[in-house]
């Protein structure tokens, strides 16, 4: 009876795994998603973002709910802060409703735009994603301290020492994800 349960129990893994082998690149799809494709193309194009890195945040920061709410009150797919929002709208001319700027920034459309943007900003000042991504937890200030301070490298390449642990993993995490579409989506 033991020997009948064991050969059935490593078929059952076997199973499995020829499953997993065959049908990786649709549970890899499923699991990493390009949902809002047609709008996140739109803002990665205007704001020269790499689409997958834009998903890898979406991934990251709300696992595609667009009505998530963090801790913090950040808002949507790409959480954002109402005072983010409000000032990069404002800097950069995104149109957005200020007088119900939470209602603004929960919609998609609006969300990815303003993520968008706050990345290509943040990608721009910092000329590459390890510190950028860093920035987009942290915050400008946070991470320009630890780039002063001699605590992480303004290059990206000792982001193991970023000191939060949140943002260490945060980071960690994005740039799995980015690899992940990577390699999945091209």
């Amino acid at each position: 009876m033991k020997n009948i349960k064991l050969v059935i129990a490593v078929a059952i893994i076997l199973l499995v795994i020829v499953f997993i082998f065959i049908f990786k690149d649709k549970i890899l799809k499923i699991m990493y998603p390009k949902t809002y494709q047609e709008i996140v193309s739109i803002y990665a194009e205007e704001y020269n973002v790499e689409e997958n890195l834009i998903f890898a945040v979406i991934k990251a920061e709300s696992n595609f709910d667009e009505k998530a709410v963090s801790h913090k009150d950040a808002i949507g797919l790409m959480q954002i802060m109402e005072e983010t929002a409000d000032d990069i709208a404002t800097r950069y001319g995104i149109e957005i409703d200020h007088e119900n700027i939470r209602e603004s920034v929960a919609d998609v459309k609006t969300n990815i735009n303003l993520g968008t943007k706050y990345l290509s900003i943040l990608l721009e000042k910092y000329k590459n994603k390890e510190i950028a991504v860093a920035a987009y937890n942290a915050g400008i200030g946070t991470v320009d301290n630890w780039i002063e301070k001699d605590i992480i490298k303004a290059d990206g390449s000792d982001i193991e020492n970023i000191p939060y642990k949140e943002t260490n993993n945060y980071v960690r995490k994005i740039l799995r994800n980015y690899e992940i579409y990577q390699s999945i989506y091209g």
